[in-house]
């Protein structure tokens, strides 16, 4: 199931994050395609904030993975922009994130799309203007928790 959402400013694209982040649980996996400045890390700031963690969310572009630690849940950030391989990304400590109290918010996934479950949350933004994007979300097959999202 594919749902897309036109936004017209980075609050309501947070405020859309928001709406995600409330119906995430331990152990999703959340990947986003998108061009540079497409709204990524925005958009995890929302997730963030509907987490409950706040909204102390920076690109993870250099560190490549930023970590927001919660009592229930944690949100580990990666950014594979300059990963190009299954070694690369053993480097990064994925694999190590992966467990029943952690969502993993995954820019640039496509650079590794092998290693990644089908269960993901796939999320693809699209730039339309300075302030509008296009956000289509598609949820693996069964799972119903983002069909009636409204921000």
């Amino acid at each position: 199931m594919t749902k897309v959402y036109k936004t017209s400013s980075a609050a309501e694209t947070i405020a859309l994050g928001e709406e995600i982040g409330r119906r995430l649980k331990g152990g999703d996996l959340i990947a986003y395609s998108g061009g540079l400045g497409a709204g990524k890390t925005t958009i995890t700031r929302g997730i963030s904030i509907g987490m409950g963690l706040g909204d102390e969310v920076t690109s993870p572009t250099f560190a490549l993975v930023n970590e927001y630690r919660g009592d229930r849940l944690s949100l580990i950030h990666f950014d594979m922009y300059r990963i190009n391989s299954a070694d690369d990304l053993e480097t990064t400590g994925f694999f190590d994130y992966m467990d029943e109290d952690t969502v993993l918010a995954v820019e640039w996934s496509e650079n590794i799309a092998e290693e990644l479950s089908e269960d993901a949350l796939r999320i693809d933004i699209q730039r339309i203007d300075e302030d509008s994007r296009e956000i289509s979300i598609t949820a693996p097959e069964g799972d119903d928790r983002f069909e009636d999202i409204s921000y």
